[in-house]
């Protein structure tokens, strides 16, 4: 990997389970740069994050040379920005590209990932069922996104992977660990082959492999979590 010149040096704030932490793993690993991780105990928040990120106070945070950037897409934006010679370009040269890609980005956070995350806020079974048709409806909008973003190629960057590969790619692990946790699967060979093909790839890369957490860690808290849920579930309806 490439060394940041003097004063450039890059930490990276995070938390290991953190899909966000991915997203921005992902992209110094596809920029080829060398960075210093630092694990951040969420529950006790450090000094050097609270003085990085004094606003909302959370990971991942990135220091270059010292100044912080907030916000995983933030970050990968300013990545490309800082170290433009460096590896790919993850946000393309076209100004309608440019603003399709950014649209498809913000769409995993805003509907995807609000709509998953509901799944584990609902209390009855009606809303939790509600919340899964919720989710993979937003996946079937994401097949259809990259239909139409890859051009037919293997990524929605088209050749290479992109901002929306970026985006999408934080939540592969949460994918690979959220059937054996919770019985949903989020893509499926039937209902999203395009997706399911895109996150087979995903995987394979030697960037996602040094950025992503260990699967079976993941599944482990998943099941911790749904047992919790399940203990906490008959107390509120009594």
């Amino acid at each position: 990997m490439a060394a940041a010149g003097a004063g450039d040096e890059l930490t990276v704030l995070g938390a290991w389970a953190s899909p966000f932490l991915v997203r921005v793993r992902l992209a110094l690993h596809l920029k080829a740069l060398e960075y210093e991780y630092v694990e951040v105990d969420l529950k006790e928040k450090s000094d050097l994050l609270l003085a990085s990120n004094p606003v909302h106070k959370k990971v991942p945070v990135l220091l270059h040379g010292g100044k912080p950037v907030c916000e995983s897409m933030l970050i990968v934006q300013y990545l490309d920005d800082a170290f433009p010679r460096c590896g790919p370009a993850f946000l393309p040269a076209d100004p309608h590209d440019r603003a399709v890609a950014r649209f498809w980005a913000a769409y995993v956070d805003d509907k995807l990932l609000s709509s998953w995350m509901g799944i584990f806020a609902t209390t009855t079974g009606e809303e939790k069922a509600e919340a899964v048709e919720r989710t993979l409806e937003a996946v079937d909008e994401l097949e259809g996104a990259f239909r139409e973003c890859s051009g037919g190629k293997d990524w929605f960057g088209g050749d290479n992977v992109g901002y929306v590969d970026i985006a999408l790619g934080g939540f592969v692990p949460a994918m690979n660990a959220s059937e054996p946790t919770t019985g949903l699967k989020i893509v499926d060979p039937v209902r999203t082959p395009l997706l399911t093909a895109w996150k087979d790839r995903f995987c394979a890369l030697d960037a996602a492999k040094a950025a992503m957490p260990p699967t079976d860690r993941l599944i482990e808290i998943g099941k911790k979590r749904q047992a919790e849920l399940q203990v906490a579930e008959p107390e509120q309806n009594e």
